[in-house]
């Protein structure tokens, strides 16, 4: 039978609508079970410190079980790798500290994960950098201090990183490159050991993360001389950037971002980036962030996108001039 014409376009226009209310619909569910956040990391460190942070909050506001799966090992690529394999509905999701999860295709021979292919960015929630500190014992004061230290004797000081790759590995070695510094490198496997070996005056100079530097710069422990974002860290107010120590080529701006596997459903990641950005903004939420040397962060995916190109070129320049591997 031939429907009449009238009929025909009502029907048509009704189908069209239905997978769009059925999207709608979905978004407003979401979510029916619990969703896991992978951290590529044991725990403790950074990333993991944030996720956690974060799960709870989503929690709270979803009223459903937003819970931190560690996965650590191979500088993280295990745990990329298993998000990557994930079903892509919006149940995984996976915390990243972006520095490692851009540069780690140039450091390695192989990956199992491509950082622009295998995932969809939801947002870069905070926002963090790098501190250099010496012993108290080193006659420094200044990073200017520092840097004429070591070439007046160079290849004699070494400097403590959390390990090949790390964000404060690849932070050294680009102060190393840029001024032309003769310094040793000693990988340790994580930043409490690396910070604990710079307190010891084992490895005299270190750059770390300001969640595992600013208490021992506050207690005296470790004496803080920059840290290598654009401004001066909240926590650390007396401590001046790279660029006022006039060294501006020195800079970190380590962020911390949320991503999923690729094909995962556009109006979810919508609706986890809005949630993403009002909860960092909470001022409890804020007020612990300060704590630890971050901040919140406000972007679109497409944003994120675009920064992690950005960092994927920078710090693979750096991994090739300074001539890293990872095993």
């Amino acid at each position: 039978m031939k429907l009449p014409r009238r009929t025909f376009l009502h029907l048509a226009a009704g189908a069209a609508v239905l997978p769009a209310i059925s999207r709608v619909a979905n978004a407003q569910a979401y979510p029916l079970r619990p969703v896991r956040i992978i951290v590529a990391y044991s725990p403790g460190g950074q990333t993991d410190s944030i996720a956690r942070l974060l799960a709870q909050k989503l929690s709270d506001h979803f009223g459903a079980q937003f819970y931190v799966e560690n996965v650590p090992g191979a500088g993280g690529n295990i745990g990329m790798a298993r998000a990557a394999q994930a079903a892509a509905d919006g149940y995984t999701l996976m915390m990243i500290d972006v520095t490692s999860y851009v540069v780690n295709p140039s450091l390695y021979k192989k990956v199992p994960y491509d950082p622009f292919k295998d995932f969809d960015p939801i947002a870069l929630a905070v926002t963090t950098t790098q501190v250099l500190m010496v012993h108290p014992s080193l006659p420094v004061a200044s990073v200017k201090d520092l840097v004429a230290l070591i070439k007046a004797d160079p290849g004699k000081l070494s400097y403590a990183s959390a390990g090949v790759g790390s964000p404060s590995h690849l932070t050294s070695e680009l102060f190393r490159i840029s001024l032309g510094l003769d310094l040793v490198h000693v990988p340790f496997n994580g930043a409490g050991p690396a910070i604990a070996s710079t307190i010891g005056g084992h490895t005299p100079i270190a750059f770390g993360s300001p969640a595992s530097s600013v208490a021992q710069v506050k207690q005296g422990n470790l004496r803080g001389l920059a840290v290598a974002s654009k401004r001066r860290l909240a926590a650390l107010p007396d401590v001046p950037t790279m660029a006022q120590s006039g060294f501006p080529e020195i800079e970190c701006d380590a962020r911390l971002g949320v991503v999923a596997p690729a094909g995962t459903p556009r109006d979810i990641i919508a609706q986890l980036n809005r949630e993403i950005a009002k909860l960092v903004a909470l001022p409890d939420v804020k007020e612990r962030l300060a704590t630890l040397g971050f901040e919140p962060s406000a972007n679109t995916p497409e944003d994120a996108a675009a920064v992690f190109r950005v960092e994927a070129a920078k710090w693979a320049k750096v991994v090739r001039e300074a001539g890293i591997r990872a095993e």
